[in-house]
């Protein structure tokens, strides 16, 4: 078979990434050969994937976990336009996991039918190669001022004849009305594929939710394929930072007598912010994002997560007061890490002809390093050691590179061919890597060090925290949820045999082309 499902979603943040990633993992667990995929992203949140060519490319990192659910490595066609925003007006095209452009308001329609064209062809490679593909839309489908030469949400159901789901969070309220919204603002051959919706994120009574699923179906003729309930402990990769809460997760009691409070800098361009939430899996470590200044005066470990706009979120940094709320606790001797932008902000200066294109800026001069940007990215999966010998794993993304160090400096890291990566004076740490917290012994002995360095003695890490198994474990939750309260009978019968027939119009729909 080459079965297929669209999964959309009323508004962005909806639980489009979850619900394809359940239902890849409930297809999987059934012996069903199948992959996940998404035309396209928009999201800084990237993970790195090894081509056929053996060079490092950068896919949502959203569709890396939805790879995951289906027991696959993750491959460059499950994303393979993925749009890294800079700044409001303009992202960086990543193509089939190269940088390739950049796009604006201006250029869109002269680079979208080369970005739909790779699109469709990756799909239609995936189809012939899996028994099915579960994709993700982007947005919302009724976003009809993009309708015109859509190839993401109803573009991409329409070309490839997909069934589509429409799922909505009743979290944020107006769940109803959004989902009949949804369908009365597309066009009749639209409306035609659509088949039904789900409902995320509930609390309370079913009961009391049944009256407005039946008159739901009253008025646009499609079922509720299921409601799934709003469950504390799925957080890990989510597609965009500012999905995450206050606090990451649901922190569990210390291993030993006392707490470690890690804050961490939300940067208006933050990237790949997922790197702390290994730190939060942690058993007495609680973890927070702020843009308060006075937060980071109690934290014990600040975090300056990765920039896909480094001089310009060094620049808010000083304008909101964070950089000098930095400089006060580095003042101070307790610990302060940066992650890739935010290693490259802790140095003297930044030479940025690249991304900014404002020359060279002073950085916070935490470390002696200067950083210079090349308009070669660098993208690879990157391997080494730290602390004597514990081994390490993680990935890079990024244009900025260390041009001038101080050669007294001792690294934080050791690529495995002994080349020197990052830096540590002090409790000042910094890293290029992205993803090395997921190295449980690593993530162990840095918090070892770091709970010292605060003076937080009774802090000890617990000794078999597994990330791996974290992910896998929410993984298999979401397949749970999907299993036990969705109708997996129909969902199964719209992926094997495509749209319903027969479906209402619900008026009044958008004018036909």
């Amino acid at each position: 078979m080459s079965g297929g499902l669209l999964v959309a979603g009323t508004t962005s943040d909806a639980g489009k990434s979850v619900l394809t990633a359940g239902i890849c993992r409930w297809l999987h667990r059934r012996g069903v050969k199948v992959a996940p995929f998404k035309a396209q992203n928009m999201s800084n949140n990237s993970a790195v994937v090894v081509g056929a060519d053996g060079r490092g490319g950068e896919i949502g990192r959203a569709q890396a976990m939805q790879a995951a659910a289906c027991g696959l490595d993750p491959d460059l066609r499950f994303n393979p336009v993925l749009l890294k925003p800079g700044s409001d007006l303009a992202s960086q095209v990543v193509l089939l996991g190269e940088a390739v452009d950049t796009v604006t308001a201006g250029n869109f329609r002269v680079l979208r039918p080369r970005l739909a064209e790779t699109a469709w062809a990756a799909l239609a490679e995936l189809r012939a190669e899996y028994d099915v593909v579960i994709c993700e839309g982007a947005g919302s489908p009724a976003e009809i001022n993009l309708r015109d030469g859509d190839y993401v949400n109803m573009g991409l159901a329409r070309h490839a004849g997909l069934p589509v789901v429409v799922v909505g969070d009743i979290d944020r309220g107006g769940v109803f009305a959004s989902m009949f919204g949804t369908v009365a603002l597309l066009d009749p051959a639209d409306q035609a594929l659509v088949a039904g919706f789900v409902v995320n994120k509930f609390r309370g009574d079913l009961g009391l939710l049944q009256p407005g699923l039946d008159m739901l179906r009253q008025v646009t003729g499609r079922p509720t394929y299921g409601v799934l309930p709003w469950h504390l402990d799925l957080w890990l990769d989510a597609e965009d930072s500012l999905a995450y809460g206050r606090v990451l997760g649901r922190p569990a009691a210390p291993h030993g007598d006392e707490w470690l409070d890690v804050a961490v800098v939300r940067l208006p361009r933050v990237s790949n912010a997922t790197d702390v939430e290994a730190l939060a899996t942690e058993p007495g470590v609680r973890v927070r994002l702020t843009v308060e200044p006075a937060e980071l005066a109690a934290a014990d470990l600040v975090v300056l997560p990765g920039s896909k706009s480094t001089v310009a979120d060094l620049a808010w940094l000083r304008e909101t007061g964070l950089a000098d709320a930095v400089l006060a606790h580095a003042a101070a001797g307790k610990p302060l890490l940066g992650i890739c932008g935010g290693f490259q902000m802790l140095g003297r200066a930044i030479h940025d002809p690249v991304e900014s294109r404002r020359g060279s800026v002073p950085g916070l001069g935490l470390l002696p390093v200067e950083i210079t940007f090349d308009p070669r990215k660098t993208v690879r999966q990157s391997a080494g050691a730290a602390f004597d010998g514990v081994e390490v794993r993680g990935y890079e993304i990024h244009h900025g590179y260390v041009s001038t160090a101080d050669p007294d400096l001792p690294p934080l890291l050791t690529y495995a061919d002994g080349r020197s990566e990052g830096a540590r004076l002090g409790a000042v740490y910094g890293t290029h890597w992205h993803g090395a917290f997921e190295s449980d012994d690593f993530r162990r002995r840095f918090l070892a060090e770091v709970a010292g360095q605060a003076g937080r003695r009774g802090f000890r890490p617990a000794p078999a925290t597994s990330f791996a198994a974290a992910r896998e474990r929410s993984l298999d939750l979401l397949g749970d949820l999907v299993e036990e309260h969705l109708d997996t009978d129909a969902l199964w019968q719209l992926v094997e045999s495509g749209p319903p027939t027969g479906l209402p119009f619900i008026p009044p729909g958008a004018p036909t082309g």
